[in-house]
């Protein structure tokens, strides 16, 4: 298995950047995770953070050296990362929980699948053209889908993400079929809100990823300009010739039974996979809308 990577995340005109990504792989498969720590609520770096960091040990566990079963392993991972989030927030009496966006995509057997919720993207760009791109879990894309008017107060409302008190809405898309120079790139929004969809196709068509990154960056924070939200993407070409790129590109054909390279960092956050039991997730849930309803009361 053969891919050329890059990544990038800037701060922009925000005080904190909120937004964490990575990669891991083995021999033969690789997860890519990129999180969109939302405002609005608290601590959105954390809510980030924990989320790449229960998808990346469920992969690190269920990798030896190819997940069996990928679309569970995305939809698990993913909701394990949201009973964390809950978690979290219970056991530190927090009237409102960490949320976040995610998409991730794991790319094994010359196939890709992702799983995306929120409104961080994954475009998939062959030969000039989008092939394929996730949709928006939000009022302004199901409005664009629906052809109807919508507020301009609605237009970045989700209605899902990481962290609600509600179950998150996962959308899983795959396996789809890779072809070599293929490229799929993960971003917040801060990159697809200030930049047309037609300059990001352009510019991973006709550069190599750790050109057209780099580009796209600095192209939504000038569009941006003081406004700028936290700008990530992390982007791959499959089966990058040994040619190019030689700097960044990723053989694994070197890498042993039950042995992975990664990105990750890993969080003291203290949230721990085994205590992810239904119980306590339902505990954690009734506990945090108890405190809410109980604060809500004090204001009226």
């Amino acid at each position: 298995m053969k891919f050329s990577v890059f990544q990038v995340s800037r701060k922009g005109g925000r005080e904190n950047n909120e937004d964490r990504m990575g990669y891991c792989y083995t021999r033969e498969s690789g997860l890519f995770v990129l999180a969109d720590g939302m405002g609005g609520h608290p601590e959105g770096e954390v809510a980030a953070q924990l989320a790449l960091q229960m998808v990346a040990e469920r992969y690190q566990k269920e990798a030896k050296p190819m997940i069996r079963d990928v679309g569970t392993f995305l939809s698990s991972a993913l909701l394990a990362a949201h009973h964390a989030l809950i978690c979290y927030a219970s056991d530190k009496a927090m009237l409102d929980t960490p949320r976040t966006t995610i998409v991730a995509v794991v790319v094994q057997g010359n196939c890709a699948t992702w799983v995306h919720c929120g409104d961080s993207r994954l475009y998939l760009v062959r030969d000039g053209a989008l092939v394929s791109r996730t949709q928006d879990h939000s009022f302004a894309e199901q409005h664009r889908a629906a052809a109807s008017p919508l507020s301009f107060a609605n237009r970045n409302i989700l209605y899902t993400c990481l962290g609600s008190p509600t179950q998150p809405v996962l959308e899983i898309v795959g396996p789809v079929q890779l072809r070599q120079g293929d490229k799929i790139m993960l971003c917040s929004d801060g990159l697809w809100d200030s930049v047309r969809e037609s300059d990001i196709v352009g510019q991973l068509s006709a550069n190599s990823v750790s050109q057209s990154v780099p580009q796209l960056v600095e192209m939504a924070l000038h569009n941006a300009g003081a406004r700028s939200d936290n700008v990530s993407v992390i982007a791959l070409e499959w089966e990058t010739p040994n040619a190019a790129e030689s700097t960044r590109n990723i053989s694994t054909e070197d890498i042993g039974d039950g042995e992975f390279a990664s990105t990750f960092q890993d969080s003291a956050l203290g949230v721990m996979e085994e205590d992810l039991d239904d119980a306590s997730i339902e505990r954690s849930i009734a506990e945090i809308n108890e405190v809410i309803r109980r604060s809500a009361a004090r204001k009226i």
